[in-house]
């Protein structure tokens, strides 16, 4: 299927903010993460890209394979860099706590949740993009936030 610039721009428009938080999952670093979107996007616009039937796991799995090809040509030990959630209405401090919360997560639990939460992708879209299956996504994205619980649960003083 080849989407005309209208459905691509509304794709774009609904879509751009959580595949940018999923690409920071994955590189740590905002301005990379918007290239990195941005690439995709402009491949869809040249006609370089078609989408299948279901265009939104394709978009994360090319926002995937593009930061696997940034991690490839990149050092090991880049710091993280950028808020992964631009323009959210959480506060800074927890905008950082909860980065790194992800980051310590294994990456495809951390690939789960961020598709699952802030992409709101169904776990079968979330297996389509990762080639995984749907119980496969759906137990990672337990685990994950079993973890992220764990980091956030409150210490009660007694």
């Amino acid at each position: 299927m080849r989407p005309n610039n209208d459905e691509i721009r509304v794709l774009y428009e609904r879509n751009a903010r959580a595949l940018v938080t999923y690409a920071c999952s994955l590189l740590a670093d905002f301005a990379s993460a918007e290239d990195v979107v941005h690439q995709v996007f402009q491949r869809l616009l040249r006609g370089d890209i078609e989408l299948r039937t279901s265009p939104l796991p394709y978009l994360y799995t090319a926002v995937r394979n593009a930061t696997i090809d940034i991690l490839r040509t990149r050092p090991r030990n880049v710091p993280m860099a950028g808020d992964w959630f631009k323009n959210t209405t959480i506060s800074h401090e927890d905008v950082i706590l909860l980065q790194y919360a992800l980051r310590e997560l294994p990456e495809e639990q951390r690939e789960v949740v961020v598709m699952h939460v802030w992409g709101q992708l169904t776990f079968e879209e979330v297996a389509a993009a990762l080639d995984i299956p749907p119980k496969t996504a759906a137990s990672r994205y337990r685990y994950g936030l079993a973890k992220l619980r764990e980091q956030f649960t409150p210490v009660t003083k007694g």
